[in-house]
């Protein structure tokens, strides 16, 4: 597919957005990685292109467009506001000699919009401008709420220690589980060296004697009853058209209280999506939706999925409310974007 037809497909979602009343913004490609890459979780830190300049320390090439600009709309931004943006991303897309079955592009155009509103509808806005822009191909919308998630985590009757261990893995399934089966089972007692032994390693002895500590303390706790891991399970596997989700998520909610507040949002931002007029027969809500996509997510994800073996999403945003109070320095906003992939769109219009 030529450059200049994913361009001119990506022209013409930003006119789109600029319809919307969006204003365009225009990040820089190289950015700074010592501030940023920890905010993106660990798939885009080992994919990211760092380098390092004689003057400015270690830089990337830019891997996303939110990280950059949330951090340009709190330093000086207003609100409510909302961006707009079309221009190349990097990411490495191979793992050294690992050759992917489906290879991607390294280099490719991401159009996106993002909104900073204290609106309540402002997830049903932004879902339903992606959803008219992409409706003619098709698509697979499938929607989620990394905040339910979270919530059912941190309601399990858990230590501090446990809790904040699942909560950091999370976006990890394959780990999570692991530690989840763990903590659902006895505890095992470890034994250590003796105080005066030899030390080796990068840890100190002060951070050793601590980590010990940690591991014996946590060899004493109970393990989580199977009912909770079996509560925790049905609401993952949840995956349904949006409006037969809902009693199953009620259900849920009453045996998880911890929850009860995240589905009462899903309810209402549902219906505030099906009053744009879009039937919510044809959305998946799919309660582990946002588990694999950008760690800086914490409540609404979806994405626009084509009928492709080895695609990536052609669409996909949420909401990330959290990451405008890590770049804000104390101030913070309710925002919520996304963003779509201009050669993507091109590829499949081509095909039609």
């Amino acid at each position: 597919m030529p450059k200049r037809d994913k361009e001119a497909v990506g022209q013409r979602l930003l006119a789109r957005f600029r319809q919307a009343g969006a204003e365009e913004i225009a990040p820089d490609i190289l950015l700074p990685a010592e501030s940023l890459l920890d905010l993106y979780g660990e798939d885009i830190r080992a994919r990211a292109y760092v380098t390092q300049d004689p003057i400015r320390g270690e830089m990337m090439l830019r891997p996303d467009f939110t990280v950059p600009v949330v951090q340009a709309h709190m330093a000086s931004g207003a609100e409510p506001a909302r961006y707009c943006y079309l221009g190349e991303v990097f990411r490495k897309q191979d793992s050294g000699d690992i050759r992917p079955r489906n290879p991607r592009d390294r280099e490719y155009l991401q159009c996106g919009f993002e909104l900073f509103s204290r609106d309540p509808a402002a997830d049903a806005e932004v879902f339903a401008l992606f959803y008219d822009a992409l409706q003619p191909l098709g698509l697979r919308a499938e929607m989620g709420d990394m905040g339910l998630l979270l919530d059912a985590v941190s309601g399990l009757p858990l230590t501090r220690a446990r809790a904040e261990a699942l909560m950091h893995h999370i976006w990890r399934p394959g780990r999570f589980s692991r530690l989840l089966e763990r903590f659902s089972k006895p505890g095992v007692t470890r034994c250590f060296a003796q105080a005066g032994q030899a030390w080796a390693g990068l840890r100190s002895e002060d951070e050793m004697i601590r980590r010990m500590a940690r591991l014996q303390g946590d060899a004493a706790v109970a393990p989580l009853a199977a009912v909770w891991t079996e509560r925790l399970d049905r609401l993952f596997d949840l995956r349904a058209p949006a409006p037969h989700a809902l009693p199953t998520l009620a259900e849920l909610a009453g045996d998880m209280p911890a929850i009860a507040p995240a589905v009462a949002r899903i309810e209402a931002r549902m219906a505030a999506i099906a009053d744009r007029g879009i039937d919510l027969d044809r959305v998946i809500f799919d309660a582990s939706h946002g588990r694999t996509t950008m760690e800086y997510y914490d409540g609404f994800t979806f994405t626009f999925q084509a009928d492709r073996n080895g695609w990536p999403p052609v669409a996909s945003g949420g909401r990330y409310d959290a990451l405008t109070r890590v770049l804000g320095k104390g101030r913070e906003i309710p925002a919520v974007g996304g963003i779509i992939r201009p050669g993507l769109v091109a590829e499949l219009e081509g095909a039609a």
